[in-house]
């Protein structure tokens, strides 16, 4: 997975059943995430987890808002307490719509 910010050159990203998003500016947050979904829906992931963190709550706010509307998505919700609770998010992808030829 390749990320494109205004600012820098894409950056390769390792793609795992997991996302830490705190690495990344909160503007690229949406990108990041509908990159991350095609990419570990192509590579047959059936559940993912996106760590947004605490915080205030908005960053966690943009990943349900772009989870929500994402045609990959079957369901989504708060990671056990072992996993982050409520500063993850943990994500059903769903079978077989992952992009042909899409990012991998």
């Amino acid at each position: 997975m390749r990320v494109d910010t205004e600012e820098d050159a894409p950056v390769p990203v390792p793609v795992e059943d997991s996302i830490d998003l705190h690495s990344f500016r909160p503007s690229e947050t949406a990108s990041v995430v509908e990159e991350y979904l095609a990419v570990a829906a192509a590579r047959g992931f059936a559940e993912v987890r996106i760590v947004h963190g605490r915080g205030i709550g908005a960053q966690r706010r943009t990943v349900r808002s772009v989870l929500g509307r994402s045609p990959l998505v079957a369901s989504f919700r708060d990671a056990p307490a072992e996993a982050g609770g409520w500063g993850a998010t943990v994500v059903l992808l769903r079978p077989g719509l992952a992009r042909a030829g899409g990012p991998g």
